[in-house]
């Protein structure tokens, strides 16, 4: 059964074939190709605020018993309502994060027909390519991505889980696991602080489709004129990201201002999807987010999105409809991610398509 449901969320989404980004500026371009000039740049009001910055949550202290147990707690509410995304440090996966870094960084030093060993197939998200390319006049982003359907465990397809480097499949399966754990906790201690008994999450993330997207962005010339990923919002409960290298190029749309994210050490950056938005009926809100790209120096992320089950049933939870009524129509994640994937990346558009406007 698990198996059919990853088979499923496998096959969901398409996406155009595409030059591959890397080989591209391997070419020594004198000027990017028009399809990824992104002219609305220019107007785009960025934050030069180094104080607005999201939350920092230390994870050892949201434990039961600790001192600053309810201080934290607050933090974590906080950064979930007014922000969407916070920064999760002591999380007890350093190990994890750090192996699969390295070996992240080692796929993506491979040469291209290497790589092309585990292309995406038609029709489907999974494998080394590219996503949300819809006609062949779309404006592009200037990154290349391994993405890979990581849990649950019996539904993986290990013909896009690389060989090389040889320390590759390991620390995926450590790494998934791990973020998987963390996320659960993460889950247990929102619905603590919503006043929500926390099998609400549990029953729709017992087959938890976990995909994680590892992406690559190329130095670019023009760096101002071009985007690494698209304006949006996850269609997640919760995404959890971690910086590979030391490139910055995170920002978060707040107040209609873009706010570049500074990642700290070893921190997991976590946001908010829409599957939380809506189940907890707009109490926590997806924030719309892009990345950026470097001049000078590549930056590789990899992100890991905690989806309810692919056959789940998402609505706000009936705990948080009580006093205001329900501001989200009931929907079955399956359709939301056709919709989702099915397009390409326009802000929080497919969201609003869910919201009940009286």
């Amino acid at each position: 059964m698990e198996t059919e449901v990853v088979h499923n969320i496998n096959t969901i989404g398409v996406s155009l074939p595409v030059e591959n980004v890397q080989e591209l500026t391997s070419k020594n371009l004198k000027e990017i190709p028009h399809r990824y000039i992104r002219p609305e740049l220019i107007t785009d009001d960025v934050s030069v605020n180094d104080s607005s910055q999201i939350p920092v949550i230390d994870m050892s202290k949201l434990v039961a018993g600790n001192t600053e147990y309810q201080t934290e707690m607050s933090k974590l509410h906080q950064g979930c309502k007014d922000w969407g995304f916070f920064q999760l440090t002591n999380h007890g996966a350093t190990t994890e994060i750090e192996n699969m870094k390295v070996s992240v960084q080692e796929f993506f030093k491979l040469p291209l027909e290497e790589k092309m060993i585990y292309a995406q197939q038609p029709g489907s998200l999974e494998g080394y390519g590219q996503a949300f390319v819809m006609s062949e006049e779309q404006k592009l982003d200037w990154n290349d991505m391994l993405c890979i359907f990581s849990a649950p465990e019996s539904g993986r397809n290990m013909r896009f889980w690389p060989n090389n480097p040889k320390t590759f499949r390991s620390s995926l399966a450590e790494y998934s696991r791990e973020l998987h754990r963390i996320c659960i906790s993460l889950c247990e201690l929102i619905a603590r602080n919503l006043g929500v008994e926390f099998k609400q999450f549990v029953d729709m993330y017992l087959e938890c489709a976990q995909p994680i997207r590892m992406a690559y962005y190329p130095p670019c010339s023009k760096a101002d004129k071009v985007i690494g990923f698209s304006p949006h919002s996850d269609s997640s409960l919760l995404t959890l990201l971690v910086q590979v290298n030391e490139v910055e190029g995170l920002q978060i749309r707040k107040n209609g201002k873009w706010i570049p994210i500074k990642p700290l050490p070893g921190a997991i950056i976590v946001n908010i999807g829409d599957a939380m938005e809506i189940m907890t009926n707009g109490e926590y809100r997806s924030i719309e987010h892009r990345a950026m790209v470097n001049s000078q120096k590549e930056r590789i992320s990899i992100a890991a999105f905690h989806n309810p089950s692919i056959a789940s049933t998402i609505g706000p939870l009936p705990d948080l409809v009580k006093e205001n009524g329900a501001k989200y129509k009931t929907v079955k994640f399956e359709d939301y991610m056709k919709q989702f994937l099915g397009s390409r990346l326009d802000g929080k558009s497919m969201l609003d398509a869910v919201k009940i406007h009286n």
